[in-house]
């Protein structure tokens, strides 16, 4: 089992920043790649950006040159930095690890608002 927890939501003025944190613990060695997703009011999931054990990263089009996702091993932390934030961006923003044999696990979820 892995377990997530998220830290870093608020409210921010749009052109701002904020850094999300997510902390795992558990069989952390089963991960294979961690990401983040987001939920706005009435829409589906969506992934927003993905980094892999080796550090390969990938991000969704609509967050590319703003949002930077990195890890620290020693803290087995992932990181999302969003800078130039935009009212589209407010959601509520969910850790993910992928794990072997299929294993998928969700943090509890942290609140954005860009708002004015």
């Amino acid at each position: 089992q892995v377990q997530l927890v998220e830290s870093g939501g608020g409210l921010v003025q749009p052109g701002g920043s904020l850094r999300l944190s997510c902390a795992a613990s558990g069989s952390i060695a089963s991960i294979y790649h961690m990401g983040w997703y987001r939920q706005a009011p009435g829409k589906q999931r969506e992934s927003v950006a993905r980094i892999t054990n080796a550090g390969s990263t990938n991000y969704a089009d609509s967050v590319k040159g703003r949002f930077t996702i990195s890890r620290d091993n020693a803290k087995n932390t992932v990181y999302l930095q969003k800078n130039s934030l935009r009212p589209e961006d407010t959601a509520v923003y969910y850790c993910n690890a992928e794990a072997y044999f299929s294993q998928s696990y969700w943090g509890q979820g942290t609140q954005v608002v860009v708002s004015s």
